[in-house]
Formats: C-alpha cells, structure tokens, sequence
C-alpha cells in the first residue's frame, strides 16, 4: 500500500539537473510542494515552470550547501514561505576519481564539502522540522534521504576518496537512523550504481576515458530510474522503512 504526499513538502538539493531533477518532478507528481535547492538558478526556474505548468508548487533557492549558513538558509526559507518541511533529499554531490598518489587536493577538499559537509548541514538545519512534521503532518512520517553510491559499499583502486565520502553519508544515515527511527523520521540510503548524468563530466580527460572503457557495453541507468526508487522510498505507509536501496544496472558487474 503507497500514500501520495498531497499536503506535504520536500526539499531536494542538486535539483538543477540529473537524479535531483528528476526527483523533484517524481515528488511533485505525488503531490508534494517542491523547494529546488542548487547553485544554477536558470535551470531551476527552468524546473519550477514545468512542475508549476503541471499544477504544482515549486519555490527555487539559490544556495551552496558547502556553506552553512546558506544550508540553514534554505531550510528556514522553505518552512517560512512553503510552511512546513516533510522531506529532504539530499542529493547534492560530486564525483572526482583518480589515484590517491599525487592527486590534486582541492578535489578532495571539494567532494569532503560537497558529499558530506553540505549533506550534513542541511541535515542538522532540516531535522526540527521533520521531526515536527513526522509529528503533526498529514501522513504522520517524515523522510530524509541521503544520496551515496556503490561507491560507499565497495573500495576500488582509483576512487579512494570518492569512497571515503560516500563510506561517510552511509555511516551518517544509519547512526541517524537509530537516533531518530522510534519518532517516524525515516532515514534512507540510496546507493546508485552507473547512472547516465553530468556527474562523471567533471572529471579530468583520462578519468572520463578510464569510465568509459570501464562501462562500454553497459546500459547505465537513467535519472528517472533513481527518483523512481526515491518515490517508492518516501511513499511506503508510515510502518514501513526501506533502509537501504542498492540500484545498479543489470550488467554492471561491481
């Protein structure tokens, strides 16, 4: 048995393209009012109007969430003008892989901001008001869905530090969890595996070839398909947590 979230609202991060996208989309086809939160604000306006011209609300936020401030920004700004919180997906974040051996250390000091500062504060901002919501809203539950990747289940040789980040949210969400599970905010992991966006895109010239030679043959999953898992997550009735979710391509092998 699924709800529909009519009466509620999410936050979704790293909405200016990609699973983030998507997502907000999927949230709003189910009902939901939807803060667009991303440094790209053509594209989120770009968004807002095609949610807005399906008969939804959409509210777009200029933010950098690697910023505190602008993270506990745009959470007061959602509750202040879309008056409540009820679900936040963080899915803010970016992929920089190569060796650990001479790498340039502003890539990591970028996805350590990113993956898990960011994440973190708009985790701590967010958490009041979803446990009010998982209090007194319309479905009784409140949600908060962190995005990883196979990355935080398996070390490979060349993403040392991609894996330490996403290793992070993953320990993050399940001490999370276990804090705050008995109070109906669930807390979710999503863990996609090849996924056909922009986030590889950032990478240096020989990490993209590296990528690609490794997935040749491989159907990558699309954006739609991990905010399909997103809105399976969030719409279970309030007795039922999924945990954890795995998403990988059929032929993606690790």
């Amino acid at each position: 048995m699924t709800g529909r979230l009519d009466g509620t609202v999410a936050l979704v991060t790293g909405a200016s393209g990609g699973i983030g996208a998507a997502t907000a989309l999927a949230l709003a086809d189910q009902g939901s009012a939807v803060a667009l939160a991303a440094r790209r604000t053509d594209r989120l306006e770009t968004l807002a109007s095609t949610i807005r011209g399906k008969g939804g609300r959409a509210l777009v936020l200029e933010a950098d969430v690697t910023d505190r401030n602008q993270a506990a920004g745009v959470v007061e700004q959602v509750v202040a003008q879309l008056g409540r919180l009820d679900t936040l997906v963080n899915n803010a974040g970016v992929m920089l892989l190569g060796p650990v051996v001479d790498a340039p250390v502003e890539e990591w000091q970028s996805m350590v901001n990113i993956n898990l500062l960011g994440l973190l504060y708009c985790s701590h901002a967010a958490l009041p008001h979803l446990l009010r919501a998982a209090e007194d809203g319309p479905r009784r539950v409140a949600d908060l869905v962190n995005i990883s990747s196979v990355a935080g289940r398996v070390a490979r040789n060349g993403s040392g530090v991609y894996n330490a980040t996403k290793h992070g949210v993953g320990a993050f969400s399940e001490a999370l969890r276990q804090e705050v599970t008995g109070r109906h905010l669930r807390v979710s992991l999503v863990e996609p595996g090849a996924v056909a966006t922009e986030l590889a895109s950032h990478n240096r010239p020989e990490i993209i070839e590296n990528m690609n030679e490794r997935f040749a043959g491989v159907e990558r999953l699309q954006a739609e398909d991990i905010a399909d898992a997103i809105t399976y997550i969030v719409t279970r009735t309030r007795h039922i947590a999924i945990n954890e979710m795995l998403v990988r391509p059929t032929e993606q092998e690790g």
